[in-house]
């Protein structure tokens, strides 16, 4: 076998700065975040995303628990896959973005019977595009529950989403937002459901979503988002963050692909909401019913 010679070494290492780039947007943790929750120093961790540090195995693991996901997730970037596998990757990759979502479609409703079984639906973006006020309005259009995957989160741990970050990390958070989608799914059937803005970081978690609810991507231009969020008051997205926008664009950009999955998409940069709310009424009509025999969750 061929040792690796320093430049081999030197390219996997600016390969494993990105992917700590990634991950972290993908969480939704910016460097402070990350550093505050594994005890390295944002100085450190700003080396080590632009490829200028050699970490240490301990270090690693420190990320890792910081982030809640496995070494195995950092350090490699992609699991084997079969030729078969491989080839439908490929064939995926030529597809435009929407071609995409409507082939997913497709296999679903061929191999899995999911495209007609959905009862209810979850929007899901980042905070500020729209969720909320959309949720809402929609649940008062058919009469339906309305409730944020976030305050279920808080009943089944018995405290506020902050106070959980700051006693369990990322691990523990991301635990029960899988449990959250479960008690939704039994709990409010054919009503609309919030969902958190970084579900899309745990695949299995997004993928319960999406085989229950119609989803759909709430999205809107990045200065929205921003304006919107501290419009309502939560300075926190600028607090101690002279690069917040930066970190926004980033975040929107690595989870992009996954809310793009989403069965339909609606953007509420220069819209009004009544405009927004009657797309949606027409879009998921199908799937704001309660099941017959059942009566609607509370």
């Amino acid at each position: 076998m061929k040792d690796m010679d320093l430049s081999d070494a030197e390219r996997y290492l600016q390969e494993l700065s990105e992917r700590v780039k990634r991950l972290r947007a993908r969480r939704g943790m910016t460097r402070k975040d990350l550093s505050r929750h594994s005890g390295i120093s944002e100085r450190y961790l700003a080396q080590l995303e632009y490829g200028k540090a050699n970490p240490s195995l301990v270090l690693l693991f420190r990320i890792v628990h910081a982030m809640g996901i496995s070494l195995q997730q950092l350090l490699y970037d992609e699991e084997p896959q079969s030729p078969d596998h491989q080839a439908l990757l490929e064939f995926i990759q030529r597809l435009t973005p929407e071609e995409q979502s409507r082939a997913l479609s497709v296999l679903m409703s061929h191999f899995s019977g999911q495209q007609n079984g959905y009862s209810g639906i979850a929007l899901i973006g980042l905070r500020g595009g729209g969720k909320t006020t959309l949720g809402r309005r929609l649940a008062e259009t058919f009469d339906v529950p309305f409730v944020r995957l976030r305050e279920i989160i808080e009943k089944l741990a018995g405290i506020e989403v902050g106070e959980l970050f700051s006693l369990g990390g990322q691990k523990a958070y991301r635990r029960l937002e899988r449990r959250a989608v479960d008690y939704a799914r039994e709990h409010y059937p054919g009503g609309v459901i919030e969902a958190t803005g970084g579900i899309v970081a745990e695949l299995d978690t997004f993928k319960a979503l999406r085989s229950a609810f119609y989803t759909v991507w709430v999205r809107a231009d990045p200065e929205d988002h921003m304006n919107r969020v501290i419009r309502q008051g939560d300075l926190r997205p600028m607090e101690g963050n002279e690069s917040a926008m930066d970190d926004l664009r980033r975040i929107l950009a690595e989870r992009e692909p996954f809310y793009r999955s989403a069965n339909h998409a609606i953007h509420t940069s220069g819209r009004t909401v009544e405009a927004c709310v009657a797309e949606l009424a027409t879009v998921c009509a199908p799937y704001l019913r309660a099941p017959p025999g059942e009566a609607t969750a509370g």
